[in-house]
């Protein structure tokens, strides 16, 4: 038996994308993400693959930020956008993200470049695309991650419960199309890397997603966590 995609998320995120995946399709992105983690060095480790889902149920989910594809290089990806394990050095995208909350809400962001406490509040951290080739940004762009993907944000749109959704960046801003629900609200803004030093810093993500989820009642997200 070879590796199930479905089969490997956690059942009430299966319950909510199930209805939006084409499982033909799954089925052949299952057999390429088998076959790449078993004669290439692939990140996230398998393990790790759908920590995001593990970490934040879909009930839970109040705020959800979109990356592109994990980080190529080793010890890096652990399945959450963005974030890299305690001790490993906190990649530029993420210091900019860090001045900016630190700018915003005037706290203190956190010490390490670990997101995991984000999530553990309701943050789904999500890459477009879970998976990557070691040293080969986007190597597996366009072989079903992205329609996959997609479910999971349709899944979240039919939350009956806020949901803040921050896209940055021209690739996560065109996943606003698949945001419906006038109960939810979308914050866009530039991409945080370096390489785009205007559109992010000064966009105030962070204040206007806490705003909103307190006009609906679903608390503060503590960002310096």
């Amino acid at each position: 038996m070879g590796l199930d995609l479905v089969e490997l998320l956690p059942g009430e995120w299966r319950d909510v994308m199930k209805p939006h995946l084409d499982l033909e399709a799954v089925g052949r992105l299952s057999s390429f993400v088998e076959s790449e983690y078993a004669t290439q060095t692939v990140y996230p480790p398998l393990d790790d693959l759908f920590a995001a889902f593990r970490l934040c149920a879909p009930a839970q989910t109040r705020v959800l930020i979109l990356g592109q594809d994990p980080y190529h290089k080793r010890g890096q990806a652990h399945g959450l956008s963005f974030s890299v394990r305690p001790g490993v050095s906190v990649p530029p995208s993420l210091r900019n993200v860090y001045k900016e909350i630190q700018e915003d809400l005037g706290v203190t962001p956190p010490s390490n470049g670990d997101l995991t406490p984000w999530a553990q509040q309701g943050v789904l951290l999500l890459n477009a695309v879970l998976t990557v080739r070691e040293g080969k940004p986007t190597s597996h762009a366009d072989h079903g991650w992205e329609s996959f993907t997609d479910a999971a944000i349709k899944a979240v749109n039919e939350s009956p419960y806020r949901v803040v959704y921050l896209l940055w960046g021209s690739y996560a801003r065109k996943k606003a199309a698949l945001v419906r629900n006038p109960n939810h609200v979308v914050v866009e803004a530039g991409h945080p890397s370096p390489m785009n030093p205007r559109g992010f810093l000064g966009s105030r993500p962070f204040s206007q997603a806490n705003a909103a989820l307190q006009d609906a009642g679903r608390g503060e997200v503590n960002w310096g966590a």
